[in-house]
């Protein structure tokens, strides 16, 4: 069903109805960490940035430019890393996501995240629900990766799908 039929079924024909065309969770860091964020995740995750925009009234003669937020693919999916003075007018706090990536490996993932100064914060184990592998950590930027395995299939599932 369509966000229109929703709104149609709902009585609320009448109004012109609002179609979101992503989503994208924003990542916010402390003041100037956006670049360190942004290496971490690229060299950690594998995530491709896609576009940033720089601090406007950075002086010439300063060589790093101000990476005020970045734009990042990762796992299929876009995320948007920010600098906490972007979101100065609000009550933005920096660290207030978790977030989980799937992978085939996950003590390959928390062991590549550590080296790159990630925290572990629980040891790989299985998950008794599905069956499958779950590891956790913090990024030096204070966000908490939970990595997964994906469940597996299991000849309940296969009967549920038939």
């Amino acid at each position: 069903m369509t966000q229109e039929e929703v709104a149609a079924t709902n009585g609320a024909a009448a109004e012109k109805s609002v179609v979101f065309t992503a989503y994208k969770p924003q990542l916010i860091v402390e003041a100037q960490k956006v670049g360190d964020a942004v290496a971490f995740y690229k060299s950690v995750f594998g995530a491709v940035e896609t576009g940033h925009s720089l601090y406007p009234k950075r002086k010439a003669d300063q060589e790093i430019p101000h990476l005020l937020s970045a734009e990042l693919k990762l796992a299929g999916a876009t995320i948007v890393v920010s600098d906490v003075s972007l979101n100065s007018g609000s009550a933005a706090k920096t660290g207030t996501v978790s977030a989980i990536l799937e992978t085939d490996d996950v003590e390959a993932a928390v062991t590549k995240a550590v080296a790159a100064g990630a925290v572990k914060v629980e040891d790989v184990s299985e998950v008794e629900a599905d069956g499958g592998v779950k590891g956790k950590v913090t990024d030096p930027f204070g966000f908490t990766w939970i990595f997964s395995s994906p469940a597996k299939k299991t000849d309940n599932d296969a009967n549920k799908e038939a």
